[in-house]
Formats: C-alpha cells, structure tokens, sequence
C-alpha cells in the first residue's frame, strides 16, 4: 500500500500539484494497454486501407511511428478512434472509442487510488472526465484546413475545473495525469503553474480556433514549471492548477493519460456520462469491478446520446464572446 508522507501532503495543499515517481507496475499496466491501444491502430489502419485513404498497413512500423504515418497519410487525426469518451454533441451511433479492460483495469490500479485516498478521502468516484492523449511530432500532425493549425498540437492553458459545468464547481475533482512513456521537455509534458489553485476558478475564452482556453493575462504565466515524468510516475494535480502542455517537437509519440477522481456522491461535472465507484472503504460491494459492465455503461450512453441529441446538456460554460476576453 502507498501512502503519502506529510510532506508530500502539504507540498500538495501548497503547491497544487504533486509528482509520485515509480507508483505504476508499467508491466502489469502499461504494457497491456499499449497492447490494447496497438491493436486499436491496427484495426484502425485496415479500415483506412479498405477505404483507400491510406496505400499501405505500415504495420512493420512500431506504435508510435506507425500511428504518425497512418495519420500523415491520411490527413486526419483519429483521437477519438483511442480515447475512453465521446464527443459532447453529435454522437453518432457508431462513433468510434475505446473501453477496453486494461483501461478500465488502470481505472482502479491500487496504487494510485492508495495516492487518491490520502488527498481525498477514502469513497473515491472515478469521474468520466478522462482521455488518451497519443501525441505525434507535431510536424507531423495533419493541419486543420480551415484554422491552419496542427489537428493535435499543445494543449493551451486551462484548468480542469473549467471543463466541466457549474454544479461541479465545489466538487472536489483531482487529476491523475499518468504518461505511458517517459514524458520529456521534448516530447511534450505537462506545464504547471504552483500555487494558482488558491486563487479560484478564473474565466476561460473561447475561440473557434482554441477552443476553451485560458489566457495568459488571467494568471502569472512566468511561473510556469515543466514537469517531466517517468513512465510509471503520475502527476497529481488540483482541478484549479493552471497547466498546458508543450509541443511535441520529439521523433516519436508522447502518450498519457488524464484521469480524474471525485469523493462519491459529488456531482462529476458530466451529468451525461457514466461513472463508476472505484474504491469504498465503508460499501466496498459498492465498487464496480467488470470492466464488460463498465464498457456497457459507455455504449448505452453513445446509443442515448446518438439517438436523443436534444437531450444532451451543453457541458461548456465559456461562450464566444466574453466581453472579458476582448
């Protein structure tokens, strides 16, 4: 069981973010979902050569260099094909997503839920607020034809208490950002901004460009620290620590995973999607352990979601526009 020390606890409260290196079995689960995530690339390259987007499977290629080839080559950016959600509106019945057992299994990893305990209680919701991010070199990225910009490039300044609605707002959401492989200045980290989560909640603004963002006049940005980790470390971060990341400017991939835990009971933000209990010190019958159960969850939501778009609640707060962002 790992415990946190009082020091790191306090450096937590303080700082708004904590580094635990050496927390994740990389081979007991690492290595069973970048199996997953490659069997996923390959299912993914024979339909876009069935389709004739792509000449050829480049399946002598390895994970990273072949999902930056398949995308280069088909000029699209397929996250969603990966990732362990679903778009906020226009859901289509067949929209592609992932919700395999090695992801589900890295859900309720012990270890990091022993880390999740120590900084919020012991009744722990693992929230649907979650992604794969598999980042390519950014030279690499496909443009967007209509902005010019990399489809997947840095991620822009923001807290991930801004990316969910307002009933979510006391919430006591934590991020559990895990890189699958070493993440480096180079291939794109995550930047933090220490001790801005004292501040509050501060007004992001969107763009059709950037999307949500925060802006640099909002917050001391020369504060910026990178936080390079280990492949099996994770980053522990509070939902109001302003953070990016940095381009990709590596040869190679940069994967991780944005993960995010609540105290059951409080609203998770994104009322449309499924969440589960993944740990329960006083109901422990209450946890979900089927990783078929929780990927049904998924599929049932996509089906609503497809079938009712009317019904789906807007899960952004900023609108275009904000007089404060002019």
């Amino acid at each position: 069981m790992r415990r946190l020390t009082a020091e790191q606890k306090e450096r937590y409260e303080e700082q708004g973010y904590l580094v635990v290196e050496d927390l994740i079995d990389v081979g007991r689960y690492i290595a069973p979902l970048m199996g997953e995530y490659d069997a996923r690339l390959d299912e993914l390259a024979r339909e876009l050569l069935a389709e004739g987007k792509i000449g050829a499977l480049h399946d002598d290629l390895p994970f990273g260099q072949r999902l930056t080839r398949v995308y280069a080559e088909c000029g699209k950016v397929h996250a969603g094909y990966f990732d362990f959600s679903l778009p906020f509106s226009n859901v289509a019945a067949d929209q592609p997503c992932h919700f395999g057992p090695a992801v589900f299994e890295m859900l309720r990893c012990p270890e990091v839920l022993d880390v999740v305990e120590d900084l919020i209680g012991p009744e722990i919701y693992s929230n649907p607020v979650q992604h794969v991010r598999l980042k390519p070199p950014e030279k690499d990225v496909p443009l967007n034809p209509e902005t010019g910009l990399s489809q997947l490039g840095a991620t822009y300044w923001h807290q991930d208490n801004g990316v969910v609605i307002a009933d979510a707002d006391d919430t006591e959401m934590l991020t559990v950002w895990i890189p699958l492989n070493d993440a480096t200045v180079e291939n794109g980290c995550l930047c933090v901004v220490p001790r801005n989560h004292r501040v509050g909640l501060l007004t992001h603004c969107t763009t059709p460009a950037m999307g949500s963002h925060l802006p640099d006049k909002f917050f001391d940005v020369a504060r910026a620290t990178p936080v390079p980790i280990r492949s099996g470390g994770a980053l522990f971060m509070h939902r109001r620590t302003p953070h990016s990341s940095l381009s990709n400017s590596s040869e190679d991939v940069r994967c991780s995973l944005d993960l995010r835990y609540n105290p059951t009971g409080q609203p998770t933000g994104r009322p449309e999607f499924p969440g589960f209990v993944a740990r329960s010190r006083r109901d422990p019958a209450s946890e979900l352990r089927d990783p078929a159960i929780w990927e049904r969850l998924w599929m049932e939501t996509r089906a609503r979601m497809a079938a009712h778009p009317e019904a789906v609640q807007p899960f952004y707060r900023w609108k275009v526009g904000d007089p404060v962002c002019a």
